[in-house]
């Protein structure tokens, strides 16, 4: 009881990649310019689609929102992340844990049910282009948006507040770069079995099952990207959809390796270079697939780039004009 009282009134320690010297700069070497790549990478998307009134569509609002989460999510894993990196290991209240773990849960959730959401809307837009206008109008952007945050917050209330509850004994160590349920879990000296049962079926209904549904969506658009005569088209398509499913296997594929695995399976430091991959790769990646090798993105971005040069003359011009009266 001692103990018990030790670790909830002095909180958790983050231990982050500090076991193995080498591998843990050669770790951070990688991973901090990702970090930074991914947070000024959504940034600026979400800065050129609300600038540009051409971008204000219902695939861009999907997108918006898709760089808005990465952004969260980043930024809520990278400072315990950071603390990790310049002092070893970090000292983290109880509250403080529970409210990193609630954020980076329900924000992952929403993002696996929006990458749903986006799936269907590439689905309508590709395979029934002259009902996309009806089928995807704001009133329905903005629903499917709403259920994507609605569900992923609400939905692991729950889990969040059985965590709280549970008593945590001996070691307080946290072998993760930020409170991970599957790491908090095995500090808990209470029954967890039917939890992680819990744990599994809520897996299933937020990732395996929106999973489904965003591959069938793809199954449809690429059924009809094999109907188009022209080779430069089908081509053309075919990359863009070979690049989302990347993207989207790598994000779904490693959620489901850390949650949905058997616990006699679980390794801590393979679940630290899967949340990696869902917390620092994929947000990289997302604005790089989904954007910059969108034409209507470039052309925005391009306009930008000539009004900012233009204004920038214009200003030298009137200064030298200034300066040549004086």
């Amino acid at each position: 009881m001692e103990m018990e009282n030790k670790t909830w009134t002095t909180g958790f320690i983050i231990l982050g990649f500090n076991k193995h010297s080498h591998e843990e700069t050669l770790i951070y070497v990688i991973v901090l310019p990702t970090f930074f790549i991914s947070i000024l990478g959504n940034l600026g998307f979400l800065t050129l689609m609300w600038s540009d009134h051409h971008l204000h569509k219902p695939m861009y609002f999907f997108l918006s929102n898709l760089s808005f989460i990465d952004i969260c999510n980043t930024t809520v894993t990278l400072s315990t992340f950071l603390q990790s990196l310049i002092k070893g290991k970090t000292l983290i209240s109880f509250s403080l844990c529970m409210t990193q773990l609630y954020c980076v849960i329900s924000l992952t959730s929403t993002e696996v049910l929006l990458l749903s959401a986006m799936a269907y809307d590439r689905y309508v837009a590709i395979c029934h282009p002259l009902r996309y206008p009806l089928m995807m109008n704001k009133r329905i952007c903005i629903l499917l948006v709403a259920a994507s945050w609605l569900t992923g917050c609400l939905d692991e209330l729950p889990v969040e507040i059985i965590i709280s509850q549970f008593s945590y004994c001996g070691s307080n160590e946290i072998n993760h770069f930020f409170c991970d349920p599957n790491a908090l879990l095995k500090l808990s000296c209470s029954d967890t079995h039917n939890f992680e049962t819990v744990v599994l079926s809520e897996g299933i209904f937020l990732s395996l099952i929106p999973f489904l549904l965003t591959l069938l969506s793809y199954i449809f658009i690429i059924g009809t990207v094999l109907k188009i005569h022209h080779s430069d088209g089908r081509s053309k398509a075919f990359s863009t959809c070979s690049s989302h499913l990347t993207v989207i296997l790598l994000f779904y594929g490693t959620i489901m390796c850390v949650y949905m695995r058997p616990s006699s399976m679980q390794s801590p430091e393979q679940d630290k270079m899967f949340a990696l991959l869902y917390t620092v790769l994929t947000p990289m990646l997302n604005p790089i697939i989904y954007s910059l090798r969108n034409q209507e993105v470039k052309n925005a971005l391009r306009k930008i780039i000539i009004r900012k040069q233009y204004e920038r003359k214009k200003t030298l011009s009137a200064f030298h004009l200034i300066c040549c009266q004086e």
